[in-house]
């Protein structure tokens, strides 16, 4: 069927499954789920794998509510982590150390944020007045 095109609502939604779908690749326990059962064995299927990684592409990854996915479709590529998966362990290993990057992450961000909110305040007083507004005492 080469050559057929394809109509806008199966695009739309070869769209929205392929989003839900490289979006689950962030589940470690997905992922292990899908080695026991012989899924990254499959050529097909690593060769769809292989497919979805114009999701890296800012045009389409500005749409993932989950981003880190891309890392673990990247890690797919590689045969030995594919292997890895259906280690339960392997999964659970990645799922801890999400959760240590999630809650790291969010802990610097906040000191972050709390020092440039503290150096606002601190900078706009350092500013000289505007050019014309000068108070002459």
């Amino acid at each position: 069927m080469a050559g057929v095109m394809e109509t806008e609502e199966q695009s739309r939604n070869r769209f929205q499954s392929e989003l839900e779908f490289i979006q689950c690749l962030a589940n470690p326990n997905y992922l292990n789920f899908l080695a026991q059962r012989g899924y990254l064995r499959e050529k097909p299927f690593v060769n769809y794998l292989k497919y979805l990684l114009y999701w890296k592409e800012p045009d389409y990854a500005k749409f993932l509510k989950y981003p880190h996915c891309l890392h673990m479709l990247e890690l797919l590529q590689y045969e030995h982590f594919r292997k890895e998966l259906v280690n339960a362990q392997c999964a659970k290993f990645i799922d801890e150390q999400q959760l240590l990057h999630w809650q790291h992450y969010s802990r610097k961000r906040t000191r972050l944020q709390q020092a440039l909110a503290e150096q606002q305040p601190t900078q706009q007083q350092q500013q000289p007045p505007p050019h014309g507004n000068a108070v002459t005492k």
